[in-house]
C-alpha cells in the first residue's frame, strides 16, 4: 500500500498509509486527541475528520478550543438553524446560509416572513437538535439526483444552486439526522460540538442573490461562541457599541445632524463644529516646523485625473460637474462645456504645487500638508453616520523626498502618528503591510521595490516599538498607486479601526513629470509619500465619540464647565464666575434657569458637560462652588479661583503640556 508522510505543526513528520482520514490520524497519536478533534486542516485547508488523505502535506488537528473550530461552530450552527426553522414551519424553503464575521445567518422563503418574536422558539428548536448529537455525514450526488430531489421538495432555490455549481466540482450533500443540505462543507462530527454559546440576534429582509428585481427574502442573523463566557463578552460589546453609537451621542449632545437634502455630508451644529476644530488645531499644531499647509482647489478638469490615473481606476467613486449654463445651454458654443471632478483625493494637487517653481536636491525633502475637503461617491446604503460619508476632510500630507532620505521619512510620520495616537488614548497599534492589487498602474519592478522597502522599514518599526506596535500583512490592499502602511487602533471596548496611511508612491510623481535637479545638475524623479494620521477627520471623531461614550477629555469638550445656581439670588455670582472661567480660557456657560439643580444636573449630565459647578447663596458668600464631575455622584467644594485654576492646567492640550 503506498504511504504518504505527514508533518505536524511542531515539524515532526511521520508516515501513513493514503487514504488514512484525519480522525484515524488523531487516534494514532493519542485517544485523547481523537476524543476531542473536530475537524484537521491539510495545507492550511480545512476538512471534515472523515475526509482521506491521499497525498503529503502538512496537517494540524482541529480540537474544538482551537480559533479556527469557531468558523465550523458557526457553520454547523446556521445549518441547525435552518434544520429548526423547517421542523417549525414546513414547507419553509432554505437559500443560503454562510458564516459572517461574529457569526453566521441563513435566508428563507416564506409567504410569512419572520419576526423578532419567532427567534426564542427557534432558539429552543436548536437546542433540542444539538441535544440530538446526530452525526454530520458528507455524500456526493449527481447533478441531476440533486435537483430531482429538492424540486420533489419545493425548494427551487436549491435548484438554481445546483445549477449555478461549476461542473468541474463535487456536489455535496450533508446530512444530520434525516435533514440534509446542499453544501461545500467542512463540518465537525455532530451537532453536539456546537454547543449551546449561541443567540439568533435579529430578522431583516433580504434579496434573493442581492438583486432588487428578484423576490424579498427573511434573514435570520445569528452569532456563536467556543462557550458562554465568549458569549456574555460579545454581547457585552454590543450593549456597549449601542449606548456608545455616535450617531445617538451626536443628538444627545447636539453635535450634528443628517439629512436627506444632503446625502453623506455633515451638518455641524455650534457645539460639534467647536470640537472639530479642536481637533484640526490639534492636528495642525502637529505640522509646525516640519511640514508646509498648503491648500489646491476642489473642483479640477478631468484632463488632470487621467493622468494622475483616477479618472481610469477610481471613476466609480468620483463625482463629475460641469456649469450649470452647460447643461442649460448645451448647444452654446460660448459655454464651457469640460467636465471637472470634485477631487476625491489631495495628491494630485499636491503633485502641481511641488512642480510650481524648480526644486533642488536642496530642497529635499519638501513635506506639503492639507486639512483638504473632499467628495467620494458611496453607495447610500453605505452611508453610516461620521464612519462612511461622501464629504469628508483629510488630514493629508505628501512628501516628495530622495530615494535615500525615503527611510527616514517614514519612521519620522510613524513616530508623529504613535504620538498623536497616545495623546488620544490609543495605545495598542497594529501596522499593516497592504500589497499590490491587481488593479494598480506601474511595473512590478517598482512595486517590487516599494514592498520591500516598506517591509525592511516595518520591522524596524516594530523592533524600536517596544512591543507596542503588532505588524501584519494584508495581501492586494494597496492603492492602485502604491504600497503602504495601514495603521488600526483598538478602543476602549476592543473593536478595531484601521485609521492612518502612509504610502510609497514611485507612480504618481512620474505620471506627472514631476522632477527635482540633483548634485550632477541632471532631473531626478523624487519619490512620494502619502501620509494621512486621521484619514478622514469625520470618521476619527466619530471614533473618538465611541470610544470615550461621549466623556471628551476636558481639552476637547465644546462645553467644559457649566456653572449652574441652586436659587436665583447666586445668579450675579455664577455669571460672574462664568467671565473668570472664560477669561481663563475655558469654555463655560450659566445656568440660571427657574429649575430644581438635580434637573439641571441631569440635563447637563445628559449633554456629557464634564464638570458641573454648583453654586447657592453659600458658595456666593464664601467665593467657593461645588464641583461635580461627569459620571460621579460625588461633588467636592473648594474655592472658585482654585477649582479655575486645576481646570485651565486640565483643559490644556496634551500636546501643549510639556512646552
Amino acid at each position: 500500500m503506498p504511504s504518504i508522510t505527514l508533518t505536524f505543526p511542531d515539524g515532526n513528520k511521520k508516515e501513513f498509509p493514503a487514504g488514512i482520514t484525519g480522525g484515524e490520524v488523531a487516534g494514532s497519536i493519542a485517544k485523547s486527541l481523537a476524543k476531542k478533534s473536530v475537524a484537521y486542516a491539510l495545507n492550511g485547508e480545512l476538512r471534515d475528520l472523515a475526509d482521506p488523505i491521499e497525498a503529503d502535506g502538512t496537517i494540524e488537528l482541529v480540537t474544538r478550543g482551537d480559533e479556527k473550530a469557531l468558523e465550523l461552530i458557526r457553520h454547523d450552527a446556521a445549518h441547525v438553524m435552518a434544520e429548526a426553522v423547517q421542523e417549525l414551519w414546513p414547507g419553509t424553503q432554505v437559500t443560503i446560509g454562510p458564516v459572517i464575521e461574529n457569526g453566521f445567518y441563513y435566508d428563507f422563503a416564506r409567504n410569512e416572513p419572520f419576526t423578532p418574536e419567532d427567534l426564542p422558539v427557534i432558539e429552543k428548536k436548536m437546542r433540542e437538535i444539538i441535544a440530538r448529537n446526530e452525526p454530520f455525514t458528507k455524500e456526493v450526488w449527481s447533478r441531476d439526483e440533486a435537483k430531482k430531489f429538492f424540486a420533489a421538495k419545493g425548494e427551487n432555490y436549491k435548484v438554481e444552486l445546483v445549477d449555478a455549481i461549476p461542473e468541474d466540482q463535487d456536489l455535496k450533500i450533508y446530512k444530520q439526522g434525516e435533514w440534509l443540505d446542499l453544501c461545500r462543507g467542512p463540518h465537525m462530527r455532530s451537532t453536539g460540538d456546537i454547543g449551546n454559546a449561541f443567540k439568533l440576534m435579529n430578522v431583516a429582509g433580504a434579496y434573493w442573490r442581492g438583486d432588487a428585481s428578484n423576490a424579498m427574502l427573511t434573514r435570520i442573523y445569528g452569532t456563536a461562541w467556543a462557550d458562554e463566557k465568549q458569549l456574555k463578552h460579545y454581547l457585552h460589546v454590543l450593549e456597549e457599541a449601542q449606548k456608545r453609537d455616535h450617531r445617538k451621542l451626536g443628538r444627545e449632545m447636539d453635535l450634528f445632524h443628517f439629512q436627506e437634502e444632503g446625502p453623506g455630508v455633515v451638518f455641524w451644529h455650534a457645539k460639534g463644529w467647536r470640537v472639530f476644530q479642536g481637533l484640526v488645531s490639534y492636528m495642525r499644531r502637529q505640522l509646525d516646523g516640519v511640514y508646509e499647509e498648503v491648500n489646491a482647489p476642489q473642483v479640477l478638469d478631468k484632463a488632470l485625473w487621467e493622468t494622475s490615473g483616477h479618472w481610469g481606476w477610481y471613476n466609480e467613486n468620483m463625482f463629475a460637474v460641469k456649469s450649470a449654463h452647460a447643461f442649460i445651454n448645451d448647444k452654446d458654443e460660448e459655454a464651457d462645456h469640460r467636465v471637472f471632478a470634485l477631487k476625491p483625493m489631495n495628491c494630485p494637487g499636491h503633485v502641481q504645487i511641488f512642480k510650481h517653481g524648480l526644486k533642488s536636491y536642496r530642497d529635499m525633502p519638501v513635506r506639503l500638508a492639507e486639512f483638504g475637503n473632499v467628495h467620494r461617491y458611496e453607495p447610500s446604503g453605505a452611508l453610516h453616520g461620521l464612519m462612511r460619508v461622501r464629504g469628508f476632510t483629510q488630514d493629508d500630507a505628501h512628501v516628495f523626498c530622495t530615494e535615500d532620505q525615503l527611510e527616514a521619512e517614514i519612521l519620522r510620520i510613524n513616530d508623529l502618528m504613535m504620538k498623536v495616537y497616545a495623546d488620544f488614548g490609543f495605545e495598542e497599534v497594529e501596522v499593516k503591510l497592504a500589497t499590490r492589487p491587481e488593479k494598480r498602474v506601474g511595473s512590478d519592478a517598482s512595486w517590487d521595490h516599494a514592498e520591500d522597502i516598506l517591509r525592511r522599514v516595518l520591522e524596524k518599526m516594530a523592533s524600536e516599538s517596544g512591543g507596542r506596535i503588532k505588524t501584519g500583512v494584508n495581501e492586494g490592499e494597496g492603492t492602485f498607486y502604491g504600497p503602504k502602511f495601514e495603521y488600526t487602533l483598538k478602543d476602549a471596548i476592543g473593536r478595531e479601526w484601521q485609521i492612518g496611511t502612509t504610502q510609497v508612491d514611485f507612480n504618481l510623481p512620474e505620471r506627472f513629470n514631476a522632477f527635482y535637479i540633483d548634485d550632477k545638475s541632471e532631473k531626478r524623479q523624487p519619490v512620494m509619500i502619502h501620509r494621512a494620521i486621521c484619514g478622514s477627520m469625520e470618521r476619527f471623531l466619530g471614533i473618538l465619540i465611541e470610544n470615550c461614550a461621549g466623556h471628551f477629555p476636558l481639552w476637547l469638550s465644546p462645553v467644559q464647565a457649566v456653572v449652574a445656581t441652586i436659587t436665583s439670588d447666586a445668579d450675579d455670582y455664577a455669571h460672574k464666575a462664568v467671565a473668570k472661567l472664560r477669561k481663563a480660557g475655558l469654555i463655560a456657560q450659566a445656568d440660571t434657569r427657574n429649575e430644581k439643580i438635580n434637573y439641571k444636573v441631569r440635563e447637563h449630565s445628559l449633554s456629557k458637560v464634564p464638570v458641573i459647578l454648583v453654586v447657592g447663596n453659600r458658595e456666593a458668600e464664601e467665593g467657593t462652588v461645588s464641583m461635580r464631575r461627569l459620571g460621579s455622584k460625588d461633588s467636592k467644594s473648594m474655592p472658585l479661583d482654585e477649582a479655575i485654576a486645576m481646570l485651565a492646567e486640565e483643559a490644556t492640550p496634551p500636546d501643549l503640556r510639556d512646552v
